[in-house]
Parts: structure tokens; C-alpha cells; sequence
């Protein structure tokens, strides 16, 4: 039997309850359906207290649908979850209080102050008097604007509206905290500042369930889930991914004239999967030792030059492409993924 995690319940007069759970969330054949489109299609999983939960995919791929429907945002046409131990369709508004949620567009009102946008959703929240005083206090040395609580939010650069809707998103103290795209359009030091504030969360023991497209973000999570076409296709740590996916030698090949190396490379049986990584190519084949020496012989045939071939751990772009970019993929099963 798993061990229970403790969650937080947020009540009116600023303290928090403990509840009992097993799961900081639980999901179980969610389905949702627009007209004839399924946009999530039987999508299970669990998420443990206290983890950085990654749910990664392609734009349109169904994690901001999934994320609406565990914040209670949006119900689900069939299957069950529970966030926080409460049900999406019968508890939504319990959800709502329980967790904090911080979506792609921040939901910030640009012509308000920094302040005055921190005491509106602190109002939100049933804050009050001293407690979101205090709140209001923590979220501005959190998110790095002291000094600028009378900035208007829309003067802002991005990653400072960034930080500033995490702290809003925070401000009640969620024990579970929904981050959907949070890094899009921000730069990357803003960007690995902001993780910077994850980290610092879980270790409060705040489960965070974040989606993203960044690829090198999804190293910093605990779990990852892979969602492809409203389907989950794999699931389980960074090094888990590479290391049972991807079964077969993952060779770099540094040449010049990279997309013709790779037509080329495509058109050899003997060259499992190829693409372009960057400036290079990577090349999955049977063997190490032979698949080097075809790639330069094949290659240095065609009068392109190659300056080295070697071999590497897969990326979590690799598994990615590996996983989705397939003619078809077995959509008979449900989508459910165990993670061992």
C-alpha cells in the first residue's frame, strides 16, 4: 500500500487544514472530447507529493486541455482524477482553492501596479489584514521586485511578469501548484531563474505539475510524461526515458553539408533513425563499430566531410522524436503509462 501524503486545504480565515490523500493526484482514464475531436484520449497517471511532475508535448498536443480539467477549469467527458484527493467534476470549486495555477499568458491586468495586482488576487484567495500583508511581502522578495510594488505590471520586462504571477499564484500557500507553459517567451536566464524557484518549492514539499515544449526545461523534473495527439506515449524519470527507449546505439556525427548527410543517411536501411540536432546529426544503428565506419565511408563518398563520429547518451529530444515522429503509433491500448 502507498503511504499517504499530507495535502493543505486553504480555509477563509488564512490557515490550513491538513487533509489526507494518497496521491497529490490521481488520474484515470480522463477523456476529453470536443464534438467528434478527441483532444485527450484515456490518459492515466499518478503524481506523488512533493515532485516535480513534467507533462511535455507539442503544441496542440493536449496538456493545457488536461491542465484545465485538474484545476477544475474544465470537465471531463469521461474517467476520474482527483487533485488534492478532491474529484475535477463534482469538487471543482474545492480544487480551486486548494491549488495554485499559473497559466501561459500569466493572467496579470498589465494596468495594474505590482502591488495592487498582488492585493487583488490575495483578495481572490480570502486573504486579509496582516496575513496578506505578510503574503504580499514574501511574494515581492520571492520574485525579486522589492522596490517595485508601484511599477505598473504592463512596463514590466517578461520575466519579471513572470515571477510576479507565480508569487499571485502563491500567495495562499498551495500545496500543489499548476504551472501551464510558464518559460514561453522569456529569456533564458529568466528562465533558469524562475527554476530556480521550483526547486525551492519542492523543497517545502509543494508538488508542482508543470507542462512545457522546452525539452532541456524536462531534465529538471522528477517525471515526465510524454503526450502525443491527446495520447500518453511514455512516462518516467529523464533517465529512464533515454535509457528504455532508445535501445539501440545513438551515434553524433559532426560534418559539414548536414541536411544532404542526412537525405542521404535516410535512405540506408542500415540507419535505424536519423535527425538534426543543432549543427549535427544524430544516427541510431545496430552497431557502434559499423554504423561509424558506413556513416564516414557513405558520407566522405558523397564529398562531404567528416570531422567526427561519436558516440552519446540520448537526448530527451531524441526520445521525443523517437516516441512521436514515427508513420504510426499503437493507439489501441489506452493511454495509460506505468512508471516504474
Amino acid at each position: 500500500m502507498q503511504p499517504c501524503n499530507l495535502a493543505f486545504m486553504h480555509h477563509k480565515n488564512g490557515y490550513n487544514k491538513q487533509i489526507v490523500f494518497m496521491n497529490s493526484i490521481t488520474v484515470e482514464n480522463l477523456t476529453k472530447k470536443f464534438g467528434d475531436f478527441t483532444a485527450v484520449d484515456r490518459v492515466s497517471f499518478n503524481v506523488k507529493k512533493g515532485e516535480i511532475f513534467g507533462f511535455l508535448g507539442a503544441n496542440g498536443a493536449g496538456k493545457t486541455t488536461v491542465i484545465k480539467m485538474l484545476c477544475g477549469l474544465l470537465a471531463s467527458t469521461s474517467g476520474e482524477a482527483t487533485v488534492a484527493g478532491y474529484n475535477i467534476n463534482t469538487e471543482p470549486e474545492n480544487i480551486k482553492r486548494t491549488i495554485g495555477y499559473m497559466s501561459q499568458k500569466f493572467s496579470l491586468y498589465n494596468d495594474l501596479t505590482v502591488g495592487e495586482n498582488l492585493n487583488f488576487f490575495g483578495g481572490v484567495y480570502g486573504l486579509k489584514n496582516s496575513i496578506l500583508k505578510d503574503r504580499i511581502q514574501w511574494a515581492v522578495e520571492m520574485a525579486g521586485l522589492t522596490g517595485k510594488t508601484n511599477a505598473l505590471t504592463g512596463s514590466l520586462p517578461v520575466g519579471w511578469k513572470q515571477r510576479l504571477a507565480l508569487g499571485c499564484s502563491l500567495l495562499h500557500r498551495p500545496q500543489i501548484v499548476f504551472l501551464d507553459e510558464p518559460t514561453g517567451g522569456v529569456d533564458p536566464i529568466s528562465r533558469r531563474r524562475f527554476w530556480d524557484l521550483i526547486f525551492s518549492l519542492t523543497e517545502e514539499g509543494v508538488t508542482v505539475f508543470v507542462t512545457t515544449h522546452y525539452l532541456d526545461e524536462a531534465e529538471y523534473c522528477n517525471t515526465i510524461m510524454l503526450i502525443h495527439a491527446g495520447k500518453l506515449v511514455a512516462g518516467g524519470s529523464p533517465r529512464q526515458l533515454k535509457t528504455e527507449h532508445i535501445r539501440f546505439p545513438m551515434l553524433e556525427v559532426n560534418c559539414t553539408n548536414i541536411i544532404e548527410a542526412l537525405n542521404i543517411l535516410q535512405q540506408k536501411d542500415w540507419v535505424i533513425e536519423s535527425s538534426v540536432f543543432g549543427t549535427l546529426l544524430h544516427v541510431s544503428v545496430e552497431d557502434e563499430e559499423s554504423g561509424s565506419r558506413k556513416i564516414k565511408e557513405l558520407l566522405t563518398e558523397n564529398n562531404i566531410t567528416v570531422f567526427g563520429i561519436e558516440r552519446i547518451v540520448p537526448s530527451l529530444e531524441d526520445v521525443f522524436i523517437h516516441l512521436t515522429d514515427r508513420p504510426t503509433i499503437d493507439t489501441r491500448t489506452s493511454g495509460t503509462v506505468h512508471v516504474h
